[in-house]
């Protein structure tokens, strides 16, 4: 299984779905990815790729990717990805990667009551860490 981490922004609000049969919720984002780089010249260039993300965990949809995540959310992102395939209308076969979501970190949540440092030590973050959103560009 592959497995890949990215680090970018929401490019849009998630949409959460129910399942047709279960009614199970998912959420379905993308995330944008961009890279800066020095082209052979010395002048700046930049690459910006899109992820399509799916989030199968119902929990995370409906608690955490729902009230918290909007578009321009910076996230972090572990997963692994997966082949899609269909054929269209016009009869032709169109194929896509999209990444199957196995952990996310929203970089820029906060709580409703937003501070620098909570009266018990605790800033927001679900590992601890002080979050840093300065971007350093």
């Amino acid at each position: 299984m592959q497995t890949l981490i990215i680090e970018g922004y929401l490019a849009a609000d998630p949409s959460i779905l129910s399942a047709q049969g279960s009614g199970r919720k998912r959420a379905s984002f993308r995330v944008l990815e961009t890279t800066r780089f020095r082209r052979s010249d010395g002048s700046p260039g930049e690459r910006t790729t899109g992820f399509n993300c799916h989030c199968f965990n119902e929990a995370t949809a409906e608690n955490y990717i729902a009230p918290y995540a909007h578009k321009g959310t910076r996230v972090v992102i572990q997963g692994h990805v997966e082949n899609d395939s269909w054929t269209g209308k016009d009869g032709v076969e169109h194929y896509d990667l999209r990444l199957i979501v196995g952990d996310i970190r929203l970089k820029n949540r906060r709580p409703a009551e937003a501070s620098v440092e909570a009266p018990d030590g605790e800033n927001g973050s679900s590992d601890g860490e002080v979050l840093n959103d300065d971007i350093p560009f």
